[in-house]
Formats: C-alpha cells, structure tokens, sequence
C-alpha cells in the first residue's frame, strides 16, 4: 500500500467520523424534552409569537373575583379558567400580570409587549373592538345596583343627593354617569373592584353600580348588604389580545375552544365551579 492510498483512506475515515458527530449532535437537539422546546414549537406551528417563553401571559387588573382574584400566592378564577383551555392546548403555563385596566381595555399592554391576552369580565363594546382583538362571547351580563341590605334603597330614583361608588374604566361606570343627572347622585370612582364593594359596607358611599358577577358574589359572602335592581344593559364578555400578529390567532385559538366546551360539558363544569349553577340556556 503506497502513502497516497494510506492518505485517502485516513481523509475518508475522518470524514465519517465528522458525520456521525453531527448526527448525534443533530439528533441532541432534537430530543429536547424541556418545557420550553415542546411548547414554542406547538405556538409557533399555530403561528403565535409568546411574549414569554412558555408562557400564556394574560393582563387584568385584580381583583375581581370570582373572574380573577389571588387565593393564596396564585390567581384564580372564572376568567382563568377558560383561558387555561388556551394554555393547555398550547403546551404552556398562564402567567397572569396585574395591570390598570385601561391598558388592557386601549391595547397599550399588547403594543408593549406585556401579555398576549387580557382577561377581566371585559364587556365588549365598539370602543374597544376597534383598538384590540376580542374573542367571541363567553359570558352574558348586566349591571346591578348593591347598597346595604337595610337601607331602604331600591332604584336609582332612590339615591337622589347620595354617593354611588363605580369602578374606574367600566361600563358601570360609563352606566352610573348617564344615570346620574337624571335622578340626582354623585358618581364617586374607585380605582378598583375591592375598593368599590367596602366603601359602600363602610358606608362612605350609599351604593355600588358594576357588573352583576361581581356583586352578587360580594353579597352571597357579606348578607349585610343587597342587590336592590338589576338593568338590563345587554352585555356580553370577551377576552382580548393585540389587533395584529399573534392577537387574532390566539382569538381564533380561544374561539375554537370554546366551541367545544360548549359541546362537551366542560364550559358548563368550569362555570358551575364558579357561580354554583349551570349556565341558563
């Protein structure tokens, strides 16, 4: 055997070491089982760009129970909920963001890049279809009127020279405002739900106007005070996310899911666990 053929034959050798290395190499990346790996790669075959890895991270401004409140160190609730049928079928874990809800309601959170969706009992009104994508109708609802349950109040009419408590960025309060000046009381805002609900058991203001959700569930815990009317507002609740890019996806995502809840029973077994009854049909 002459030195040129010895040559050859260790260039050749070489060479096929070097391929089995980049084998094993390739095939090491592809046996990533973390987390991370699994899930970027079911978003991103959906199209969806995280703004955290591995995670569905969603805005709302808490509390507002029973749609979202912290129990413990971790938030909970109705709203959550739901948008895990997103997060699971994803492969990712929801982060929830604590955030002024008109950031959410405005988009700014979703320009920011501070969440891919928002959740929070969001009423869907024309205002906000126009600045964020909202998913289709998951929950109807209406506004209530709450006051203490021995003050003799029963209407609107009944709280003429009185403080009436709303929440900030809310059709409660968008509601309370176009009712005040016609039967005579003063609006009176709080930044949020939890504020709004024990000003009115303390007695600073004589009554709350917000969502009947909300409401209804701070009575069922506190019987010293009252729903006393309920109007007929006609609203229906959305989770939102961006305008572009990812929003509508992860809308489109929430739709089909929801839809089959609907037929399986699921929707009806997460909205038990919350409000105690089936939804009415």
């Amino acid at each position: 055997m002459n030195i040129v053929t010895t040559l050859r034959k260790s260039r050749a050798a070489a060479a096929v070491a070097s391929v089995a290395v980049f084998a094993l190499v390739l095939t090491a990346c592809g046996s990533d089982d973390s987390p991370s790996g699994g899930t970027e790669d079911k978003a991103a075959a959906a199209g969806i760009t995280l703004v955290k890895s591995g995670k569905l991270t969603v805005c709302t401004h808490l509390p507002y129970k029973p749609f979202q409140y912290k129990e413990g160190n971790d938030v909970v609730g109705f709203d959550v909920d739901l948008l895990n049928l997103v997060a699971n079928d994803l492969g990712l874990t929801q982060e929830v963001v604590n955030i002024e809800w008109a950031q959410v309601t405005s988009g700014a959170a979703f320009q920011a890049k501070k969440c891919d969706m928002g959740m929070g009992a969001m009423t869907i009104t024309p205002e906000r279809q126009a600045a964020i994508s909202i998913t289709d109708p998951y929950m109807d609802a209406t506004q209530v009127l709450m006051v203490k349950a021995d003050s003799g109040i029963k209407s609107l009419a009944d709280l003429k020279g009185k403080k009436v408590g709303v929440q900030a960025d809310t059709t409660g309060k968008v509601y309370a405002d176009e009712q005040a000046k016609t039967n005579g009381f003063e609006v009176v805002v709080f930044n949020d739900l939890a504020l709004q609900e024990n000003n009115v058991k303390s007695g600073r203001v004589q009554a709350a106007i917000n969502d009947n959700g909300v409401l209804y569930d701070f009575v069922k815990d506190n019987p010293d005070m009252a729903v006393a009317a309920e109007f007929n507002t006609g609203e229906q609740y959305g989770f939102g996310a961006l305008k572009d890019g990812s929003g509508p996806k992860l809308v489109e995502k929430f739709n089909t899911l929801l839809a089959t809840a609907k037929t399986d029973g699921k929707y009806n077994e997460i909205y038990k666990k919350w409000f105690g009854v089936e939804p009415k049909k």
